[in-house]
């Protein structure tokens, strides 16, 4: 490897011609960043007593060895973004400036024939840039001053148009520009194929995730080691394809995340957002080097899934619509088992009509939950391994068992649950609170129909200064009534007429023209034979939308109990006396003082946490044990099922009363030996809790 500073206009000047190779991302400068390096110039270009402005490195190789009859294209490694960059400033100059020159070396012909073109080359070699399939059209259109081809990159498209705008505001001097841009300077490092490896240095130069995707690190790693021959095949045939699915913004938005769902799905571990990169790398080292091309085939595979599942390309009318109701819950963590059982379907171990029902379980699940106002932070770990040990040859009732086997935490609500919880809570202040109307209203409709037009009505208004008219139709107890019911069930519809309603009686909404009597929506049906609005109409519309609510949100079929082998009953942890029998040392000896006080502590730390007296120990679990807990003759030994180095605790232990080690299987041990030490240690099992219930796997 050789580095040396260079001007920059010079490396452009001086190199015959510089190509992305097609592992590298496409263009992704943002306005942001082209407002900064424009600033950064136009600062330096006005300041003579700023000598230089560096803009980073561009990392670069040979195409083919070094011979004196042929100079090879360079292949840039890293440093493409400032070169794309800064060469639409230059043709956006070029295009403003003419024949004069505001310093030596700048006019229209001169920008051109030293850094964008090489004007004694024709065909491609005329360029001296040379994107990838993505952008190359585009960027050569704009150096020929041609317009650009259907369809253009958009970043290409508006980044050159912001540098057009700027340049036309600078009206009378360009010198300034001029004199930044000579002041460019870049740190110039040449690779060696025989003694540098490129990913290394890439990634290296890329460690802090700014500049690059993690989905952007995988291409690279997937394409940069293989011949280019190898690369040209592996990126028409399968990563290509996979970028053309998703679409530019989409790719750009949303390939990360589908690359940690498929890492979920293949591994059943959830990486880290920041961490994609480095568990593919594990992932596919298992796969050897052999399989590089099955691996990224499968790849492409469940990237067509992901399309159709969360970025609407099903082509199949009836599936299309599950996946888009389910979609505007906005839960991606499903999309793990979602890809597993779309999978199934294309290799025929799931029906159509099974998948359909699979995926409205699924939405049922979700919401059921946020009805019931159950934490969301389980769902990760849930849908991680929800797919294993299913019965493919009974899918879609063992997917129901699975539903039911889910243990307190991660329950499924039952139908009393969700109605009681349905009809009680405040839907108006929620979460999915055009969701769950908009599901209602299409719910069995062939042909559904956009409630995006509609508002939210209270038919009881919000004002509190309510009129006589509605004060003498809710009675003398209006004012609680209101507090009660305002935001409810029952209280709450769809209609295009909300400014004509405003705070009117509730017979004027009814018979107004367009008012309840004649409104088409099913969430309105009976509001128009309704006499009067108090609480018990509004008890009555509750229960019938409730009822509704159930066709929508079903709960699992119970002819599956015959696959519910290990069902998990839901555990009370209500505290009760522990006999005399478990505790090893003396009763009321101060182990057993201490331990009824952290006793306390631990099954106050979640609803799902059950206790269980095993020989010599007292265990406490969700799904599996978190921490143990056995007495010693003065003190209290605690194992945390945690590795030591997953502590994250910086505070330190209050020696006299806590003692915390690493035990020889690498988990975490506490020696708690008086009540001072319990905060402490508490902090210590909550993480061993989380660890276990998924919290905090997103980081």
């Amino acid at each position: 490897m050789e580095a040396n500073a260079a001007p920059f206009l010079d490396f452009l000047q001086k190199s015959p011609q510089l190509t992305i190779p097609i592992y590298q991302r496409k263009y992704s400068w943002t306005k942001k960043q082209c407002r900064q390096l424009w600033n950064d110039i136009i600062r330096v270009g006005s300041n003579h007593h700023v000598g230089a402005h560096f803009v980073g490195a561009i990392v670069y190789i040979e195409e083919s060895p070094y011979q004196v009859t042929h100079q090879s294209s360079l292949q840039v490694i890293d440093g493409q973004q400032r070169l794309t960059t800064i060469l639409l400033l230059l043709e956006a100059l070029a295009r403003n400036i003419g024949d004069e020159e505001p310093i030596a070396g700048f006019s229209a012909l001169k920008i051109r024939h030293y850094y964008l073109l090489n004007p004694l080359e024709s065909g491609l070699k005329r360029y001296k840039l040379l994107l990838n399939d993505t952008d190359k059209s585009t960027l050569l259109a704009f150096m020929d001053q041609k317009p650009p081809p259907t369809p253009a990159s958009a970043r290409i498209q508006e980044n050159f148009k912001f540098f057009t705008s700027q340049i036309e505001g600078l009206r009378d001097t360009l010198t300034s520009l001029c004199e930044g841009l000579a002041k460019l300077m870049l740190v110039d490092i040449s690779l060696d194929r025989q003694k540098d490896n490129p990913q290394l240095i890439f990634e290296s130069m890329n460690s802090t995730g700014l500049d690059l995707s993690q989905a952007d690190l995988i291409r690279n790693f997937v394409l940069m080691d293989l011949e280019p021959s190898q690369q040209q095949e592996l990126y028409t045939e399968h990563w290509r394809p996979m970028e053309q699915a998703f679409g530019q913004s989409a790719y750009e938005k949303r390939f990360d995340s589908f690359m940690r769902h498929y890492l979920t799905l293949k591994t059943r571990r959830i990486p880290k957002v920041n961490q994609v990169y480095e568990e593919f790398k594990s992932f596919a080292q298992l796969h050897g080097p052999t399989s590089i091309q099955t691996l990224v085939a499968d790849i492409r595979k469940f990237a067509g899934y992901y399309c159709s599942i969360a970025l609407g390309k099903e082509s199949d009318k009836m599936l299309l619509r599950a996946f888009r109701e389910l979609s505007l819950l906005k839960m991606d963590v499903a999309y793990p088992f979602l890809l597993q059982i779309y999978d199934d379907f294309v290799g025929k171990n799931l029906t159509r009509e099974e998948l359909i029902k699979a995926v409205q379980l699924v939405e049922s699940y979700i919401f059921r939950r946020a009805v019931c106002s159950i934490p969301t932070n389980s769902l990760n770990k849930t849908f991680s391994t929800f797919g294993q040990s299913l019965d493919k040859l009974q899918y879609l009732d063992s997917i129901q068992a699975r539903f039911l086997q889910l243990p307190s935490y991660r329950r499924f609500p039952t139908d009393e649950e969700f109605l009681r919880e349905l009809k009680r809570r405040n839907l108006y202040n929620f979460g999915y609170r055009s969701y769950w109307l908009q599901r209602i209203e299409n719910h069995g409709r062939k042909e559904p129909i956009s409630t995006s037009e509609y508002t939210i009505e209270h038919i009881l208004p919000q004002n509190q200064n309510l009129s006589g008219a509605w004060k003498g139709s809710l009675g003398d107890d209006w004012q609680r009534l209101q507090d009660m019911y305002l935001h409810t069930l029952g209280n709450l519809t769809l209609t295009g007429y909300n400014s004509e309603y405003s705070d009117r009686p509730f017979y004027e909404k009814r018979d107004i023209e367009g008012g309840f009597r004649e409104s088409p929506l099913r969430v309105n049906k009976g509001l128009g034979q309704v006499a009067d609005w108090n609480e018990t109409t509004i008890l009555q519309r509750a229960d019938n939308l409730a009822s509704a609510a159930l066709k929508v949100w079903c709960f699992p079929a119970r002819k599956t109990d015959h696959l519910l082998t290990g069902h998990v009953q839901a555990v009370s942890n209500v505290l009760a006396p522990i006999g005399e029998s478990v505790l090893p040392s003396e009763s009321g000896g101060p182990p057993s003082v201490l331990f009824s006080e952290l006793r306390k502590h631990i099954l106050a730390l979640d609803p799902c946490v059950s206790e269980m007296h095993l020989d010599g120990r007292i265990a406490y679990r969700a799904e599996e044990d978190f921490v143990s807990v056995v007495f010693q003759d003065d003190s209290l030994s605690l194992s945390l099922n945690l590795q030591f180095h997953e502590l994250y605790e910086s505070d330190p232990w209050p020696g006299d009363v806590l003692h915390v080690r690493e035990g020889l299987n690498g988990c975490v041990h506490i020696g708690l030996v008086g009540k001072g030490g319990i905060p402490y240690a508490m902090g210590l099992v909550r993480q061993s809790l989380d660890a276990q219930l998924g919290h905090g796997s997103e980081k």
